[in-house]
């Protein structure tokens, strides 16, 4: 972060400063603080500034001690706090938050180079931020989110690790509801803003998938003339989002009208390949992450390379290079028995699920068998049945080899798999992970291919893991409030 002296906090964050008495901690005297700002104790360092937030699972006022036991200059708090460090008391922790960020992004724009990149959309947020760092961090210093902190929490968090030396930042802007969007943008204005897909994850928060769409398209209709829109021009919905904004559209997708677009596109069990046209030009790109749905995203990472000046040969170079989408998103195991493992388990919408499922069926060689592993896409609201029923009708429509079905949330796919008079027995349902891990132990066999999928409060990612022969991670971390939060589906879609 940027320097700022104790009272320039104070003033914008609108707080009042409670300072230890003289003499209470090493360097008292220091009335400046330059280090990175956390709302979880267990992440803070030496100088960092520490955000007691309260949460929904735990309340970081809890926290703080261990926050300057761990080296923190300052707290910044809800209510007055008896620490040997300066106690910022503010009226709301994550407003003061966004305060801070829109401070931070300010001074680095005003005293360097900085341009800002935000990414929305119901699906591959997360993968198409990955594919653009990749790219920039070539070109410059570039900050980018950890993880998929894309919330109220997480988005300022990463905004604050800009200095006057960033050249990009890229922001992942989600959203669990109407506004929220609205006010990252209002925190750090896109130079660029790029909408991927309205799709219907977490449409039961939002109400629908035109809620979705209302506010998804927050990203764009504040921005000035100056800025670019980088639209999909595949998505009816996306495309109608042209007229809502002064800035000017640059399309990607397959549709002929795109800047930026792609035809032949192939999908195999080591990569996607397709051809991209731009600028009266074709180049071929060979990503290694799995599946045609990537195609999308790469295009839009491509897309703002372009707009940034960045010539299209070292910006297919860099996302060629990308091993995987992220952990857990169609990530590729080979534990050694034959067996190929996709764990795709940290996320999933209806849309995302059907994607994965038809890489599945598309990647499949000779001689193999593909086996689908579902649990529940959460977060759906009244449209659950409904979707899932739909999956469970696309596993026997792609000819999947074998379905299991785990947990109650997902039951509605077995259910629908089951009904399909062409199934006879291929759709098992198990109650639990446990279960599901041992009844694949005992049936699969070399040469199947096991597509693993769920949202995140499903927990199948520690079951793909298991499968894949690799060891889990724990899910979350204790010390306060996290910036990605332990959600249904990951976090804000």
């Amino acid at each position: 972060m940027i320097a700022l002296r104790m009272a320039e906090l104070e003033e914008a964050l609108g707080g009042s400063l409670l300072l230890p008495p003289v003499g209470a901690r090493p360097g008292a005297g220091d009335d400046t603080v330059s280090g990175s700002v956390q709302t979880n104790s267990t992440f803070v360092e030496p100088g960092s500034i520490f955000f007691a937030l309260p949460g929904e699972v735990t309340d970081g006022h809890l926290y703080a001690q261990d926050a300057v036991e761990r080296g923190a200059a300052l707290v910044v708090a809800e209510r007055p706090l008896q620490l040997a460090v300066p106690v910022l008391v503010v009226p709301d922790g994550v407003v003061a938050l966004a305060d801070l960020a829109r401070l931070v992004v300010a001074r680095a724009r005003a005293s360097g180079p900085l341009k800002v990149i935000g990414i929305t959309g119901s699906n591959g947020k997360t993968t198409t931020k990955n594919l653009l760092q990749a790219i920039l961090s070539a070109e410059g210093p570039t900050i980018a989110p950890a993880g998929s902190f894309n919330n109220h929490v997480g988005a300022p968090i990463t905004m604050l690790q800009v200095d006057g030396s960033t050249e990009y930042l890229i922001s992942e802007m989600g959203a669990s509801g109407a506004g929220e969007i609205a006010r990252l943008v209002g925190i750090a204005m896109p130079d660029i803003a790029v909408v991927l897909k309205v799709g219907m994850a977490h449409a039961g928060e939002f109400g629908g998938i035109e809620a979705t769409q209302r506010a998804k398209s927050e990203i764009v209709r504040d921005l000035p003339g100056s800025a670019v829109a980088v639209l999909n021009r595949d998505d009816g919905r996306v495309a109608a989002m042209a007229g809502l904004t002064a800035a000017r559209i640059v399309w990607f997708g397959l549709n002929h009208d795109a800047e930026v677009r792609a035809e032949d596109v192939r999908a195999t069990a080591s990569g996607t390949r397709f051809t991209l046209l731009a600028d009266e030009e074709r180049h071929e790109v060979a990503l290694r992450i799995l599946g045609e749905h990537q195609v999308g995203n790469a295009l839009a990472a491509l897309a703002v390379a372009r707009e940034l000046g960045i010539p299209l040969e070292r910006a297919i170079a860099a996302i060629e290079a990308v091993p995987r989408a992220e952990r857990w998103r169609m990530e590729l195991l080979q534990p050694g028995d034959g067996i190929t493992v996709i764990n795709d388990a940290y996320n999933a919408s209806p849309d995302s699920t059907a994607a994965a499922l038809k890489t599945l069926a598309q990647i499949l060689e000779p001689g193999q068998r593909s086996v689908a592993v579902l649990g529940e896409m959460a977060e759906l609201g009244e449209y659950a049945e409904e979707e899932h029923d739909r999956i469970g009708r696309l596993v026997v429509r792609l000819n999947i080899g074998q379905l299991v079905v785990v947990g109650e949330g997902a039951r509605q796919i077995h259910n629908a798999a089951a009904l399909e008079g062409s199934w006879d027995g291929e759709s098992v349902f198990v109650p639990d992970l446990d279960a599901a891990y041992h009844l694949l132990r005992e049936q699969l066999r070399a040469g199947d291919v096991v597509l693993v999928k769920s949202s995140k409060s499903a927990r199948l990612r520690f079951l793909g893991d298991r499968l894949g022969g690799v060891d889990a991670e724990p899910g979350g971390a204790a010390g306060g409030v996290d910036a990605e939060p332990e959600g249904a589906a990951g976090g804000p879609a």
